[in-house]
């Protein structure tokens, strides 16, 4: 219940900041533009909370946060008073109306490049883009990927980190072959080039990473089968399982690596398992029982609470991903068209077929999102808003009546005609576009109680 409420907490906040954001873009240009606003709303639905400012606006908190709106002065709607007919969204030239309605997936953008400059800025923990193990006869092992082979970039673009490298790979969904440069990580050598065929690449995100299934797997360190931490009162403890407890033998199998153990545990949910553990120098015999948890797949494992010891990074691995003030400014501008253009591919390739609608997320995806980085700290929870303001504005600009990008559909269209699309056309336009828009809505929060 206390993950529940802190996810729907972070998402208030994200989705607050983020409308409030995009409305603030269509608010300012119509007020430089000058456009009467009436009402500037976070939220639909009956007012929680509205005040009447000097400029005659009413800012207002609504009951339902799932959006908002900037209610102008229109002539189409509204009875206007001859002296205000100027002040009026509709008898602004095509050119204000235009700009208005662009605003709002622009300072997305915006907000979007000032979201990463503070990343950038504050500096986020990073790790070296190191290949670890490769599985034998998989993607990556047929295009000659191998152990300790650091990937320089992805397709040309480079990828300091493994978010760059996921981000990259990701982008090539539905592709036929995607490029990796390499090269050797703990030493001087030649970049090369390897090209992994893609054609048979089967990639679930709710299951795998895109790593993993390519077939292969960042470098990590070293990990014992000693334990480092033992939850009090999970199945470990409830074992006798105690730190510094190295185990040695499970079920008459001997251990040399913690996946044994991982394995062993998962697939013995409420089953007994035999531990021989070295304590002080003194071999012990324990009874292990795991715990069961349930999957967002359905699939059932066992847990039994414990950690083991990891052996520390190699120096050269780790570094902070972090610029001065004025670095920044570029890094994130850059970091902001990767996304951009990421956000757009997956999009062509939704509507084209390469990448099913089952991958669709809706609110409850995002809250979890929202409340998983905001746990993480201030530099993941803003990495978090970066992405989905870029998101938020480029579903926005999709030429879907209803959303601003049917507006501007229609504003080209009567900049072709010299004159504005009937009325009765926009009206048709809306009922299709907000059909469409609701059956994705749909389908999106259908797809997250899906992964629950």
């Amino acid at each position: 219940m206390t993950d529940i409420l802190w996810n729907f907490a972070s998402f208030l906040i994200a989705l607050g900041i983020l409308v409030a954001v995009h409305e603030y873009g269509h608010f300012w240009v119509a007020r430089r533009c000058g456009v009467k606003v009436e009402k500037f709303s976070i939220g639909f639905g009956k007012s929680i909370w509205s005040k009447t400012g000097q400029d005659g606006t009413e800012y207002s908190l609504s009951i339902i946060p799932l959006g908002g709106y900037v209610k102008m002065l229109d002539g189409r709607v509204d009875d206007v008073l001859p002296e205000q007919k100027g002040q009026a969204f509709d008898t602004q030239p095509l050119w204000k109306r235009t700009s208005i309605v662009a605003a709002g997936p622009a300072f997305n953008f915006l907000f979007a490049v000032f979201a990463y400059w503070l990343v950038f800025l504050i500096g986020v923990p990073a790790v070296k883009p190191v290949i670890g193990q490769i599985e034998p006869d998989s993607i990556a092992a047929r295009a000659g990927l191998e152990s300790n082979l650091e990937l320089k970039s992805v397709s040309g673009v480079k990828t300091p980190d493994w978010e760059s490298v996921n981000m990259g790979l990701i982008s090539h969904i539905g592709d036929n072959q995607v490029t990796l440069t390499v090269a050797p990580a703990n030493e001087y050598g030649a970049e090369e080039v390897k090209t992994l065929d893609l054609t048979d690449w089967s990639f679930d995100p709710e299951v795998e990473s895109a790593m993993s299934s390519l077939g292969f797997k960042p470098f990590t360190p070293e990990v014992s089968t000693r334990l480092s931490s033992v939850t009090s009162g999970g199945a470990g403890d409830a074992a006798g399982l105690q730190p510094e407890d190295k185990l040695l033998w499970a079920n008459d199998l001997a251990l040399s690596d913690w996946k044994q153990v991982v394995d062993l545990v998962q697939n013995h949910p409420n089953q007994v398992i035999d531990l021989t553990v070295e304590r002080n120098g003194e071999t012990i015999d324990l009874t292990l029982v795991p715990e069961n948890r349930t999957l967002s797949n359905g699939r059932v494992i066992g847990f039994a609470g414990i950690a083991p010891q990891v052996a520390e990074w190699p120096e050269n691995y780790r570094f902070d991903l972090q610029f001065g003030v004025f670095e920044s400014v570029g890094k994130a501008i850059e970091k902001t068209g990767q996304v951009i253009g990421l956000t757009i591919s997956m999009l062509k390739k939704l509507i084209v077929g390469d990448v099913g609608l089952n991958n669709l997320s809706g609110p409850i995806s995002i809250a979890k999102g929202a409340g998983t980085t905001a746990d993480y700290g201030l530099v993941y929870f803003l990495g978090f808003l970066a992405l989905i303001s870029v998101n938020l504005g480029i579903i926005n600009l999709v030429p879907l009546p209803m959303l601003d990008g049917g507006h501007l559909m229609f504003f080209a269209v009567e900049a072709v005609t010299r004159r504005p699309v009937p009325e009765r056309v926009q009206d048709m336009g809306y009922r299709i576009g907000g059909a469409i828009i609701f059956s994705l809505m749909a389908l999106a929060i259908f797809n997250d109680f899906a992964r629950l």
